[in-house]
């Protein structure tokens, strides 16, 4: 294997001959051993759409020629196109303002750059520093790469997935509305519900978490791009900002500008607190759905057993048959980490200090961590649990004629406390509850059949 000499301000390094990064990636790659955890390559590609969209800005400002821009701009299209994943090799356990990985992209675009520009007989050559990262900081860049990515991943893989999930849960919903089930509370036996109203509650919530992500994401169209060092945007013309966002946003077809105030730009993460907080909103419904389908489907014989849901696989090395809730387990377990990357982000946003907030590569982490999860796991519980959701007719049958809730019917007609005294007759003796209400005389056997109708209890 062999190497290059590399030079940065603190001095030579060997780099692998082979890779396009450049000293200060090499210095960060042995400064920094921690963990396995890779900065993500959603917010390598953000990057390269603001390095590209930078490089058309200083163009269209006299500060980079029209060779230099074509180079820069072909070689972000081509990490974009993925050609490049492996030279982005960079920890999360890096600098707190993601300095390394700004400069990981810079060297690489540099690099590739500059061989474009050599194959098309140029005499011309790129900076990672003066050309690539021109008219920015690290401090504005990578927040701004965190934006563009957060909601980008969003748009392209949670909500898709959200939706899927929530058109699955609207065609049980209408094939079980005329089934009618026992409802619980408390975990208790409550009021008849029909099987699809029960669904149409879940489906609700994933619309509800849609619209709720969906408008707090548009906070991460303001960008911090133009602020470069402290906010104050030294080093870079006053409309390069707003320049660099437009362009970003024909680039991706989202409507991204340039922040007002670049201050809070620099410092403050709460847009992206704000948004994780709806996406854990999203958790903590899809927890509540996943732990009623396992309840529903428990036994199959000494559970509610209510529903039936997909043998995907044997669910225990030591008891023959048996098959467990898998989905509902995965998604529960993905729906955990989702509220500890809340915690973390939440703690790390709070930690900003003067002009800037030195916790961005684990914020961004997080974040895509929780989004990709949900969007995986949300997928994968559909199509291989809801999507094979069934109901138990006859044990649903059961259920509704030997609850006690029934008599709640008989309030307006015989009173709550007579009502009380027949469900506790029957509980007490093990009769039925239509027995228990002609024993106590309180009304007769046509009475009770007229009104006591589960059909009449759900408000179709």
């Amino acid at each position: 294997m062999g190497y290059r000499i590399e030079r940065d301000t603190i001095g030579e390094i060997k780099v692998q001959e082979d890779k396009y990064w450049g000293a200060q990636t090499q210095r960060s790659k042995e400064n920094f051993k921690i963990g396995n955890e890779k900065m993500p390559l959603e917010v390598i590609q953000a990057f390269a759409h603001l390095k590209k969209a930078a490089a058309f800005a200083n163009n269209q400002l006299g500060k980079l020629s029209d060779a230099k821009k074509s180079a820069i701009s072909q070689a972000c299209d081509e990490v974009l196109e993925g050609k490049f994943n492996d030279h982005f090799p960079l920890v999360v356990w890096q600098t707190g303002s993601g300095t390394q990985s700004n400069m990981n992209v810079n060297e690489v675009v540099a690099r590739r750059a500059n061989e474009l520009l050599k194959d098309q007989g140029s005499e011309e050559k790129i900076h990672p520093n003066d050309d690539i990262n021109m008219s920015q900081s690290s401090n504005d860049t990578f927040p701004t790469a965190m934006h563009v990515s957060a909601y980008e991943e969003i748009y392209k893989r949670l909500l898709p997935a959200l939706g899927q999930l929530k058109q699955t849960l609207l065609v049980k919903e209408k094939a079980y509305m005329d089934i009618i089930k026992i409802g619980r509370t408390h975990l208790q036996d409550a009021t008849p519900v029909t099987l699809g109203q029960e669904i149409s509650g879940w489906r609700a919530m994933l619309e509800k978490s849609e619209k709720m992500i969906k408008e707090s994401a548009e906070h991460l169209l303001n960008l911090a791009i133009g602020g470069t060092a402290v906010g104050t945007g030294i080093n870079a013309d006053p409309t390069f900002g707003d320049k660099v966002a437009s362009e970003i946003g024909k680039q991706t077809g989202y409507r991204f500008v340039s922040s007002d105030n670049k201050f809070h730009a620099l410092t403050s993460h709460d847009e992206i607190v704000y948004v994780h907080g709806a996406i854990k909103g999203l958790a903590a419904d899809l927890t509540k759905i996943a732990n009623d389908v396992r309840w529903l489907a428990s036994g199959p014989r000494s559970g509610i057993g209510e529903i039936s849901i997909p043998a995907n696989e044997p669910g225990s090395s030591i008891m023959p048959g048996k098959v467990n809730p898998t989905q509902s387990e995965a998604l529960t377990m993905v729906a955990v980490q989702v509220f500890g990357n809340d915690a973390a982000i939440g703690f790390a946003a709070s930690q900003g200090n003067f002009e800037l907030n030195v916790y961005k590569p684990v914020i961004i982490y997080n974040f895509l961590q929780s989004v990709h999860l949900l969007a995986d796991s949300m997928l994968s519980f559909d199509e291989k649990c809801v999507q094979g959701l069934e109901p138990n007719k006859e044990v649903i049958a059961e259920n509704v004629n030997r609850s006690l809730m029934l008599v709640t019917a008989l309030n307006p007609h015989i009173g709550y406390e007579k009502a009380a005294e027949i469900a506790k007759l029957a509980f007490n003796d093990g009769s039925t509850l239509k027995e228990a209400a002609i024993k106590t005389g309180y009304l007769t056997e046509e009475q009770y059949d007229e009104w006591i109708d589960p059909s009449k209890m759900v408000n179709l």
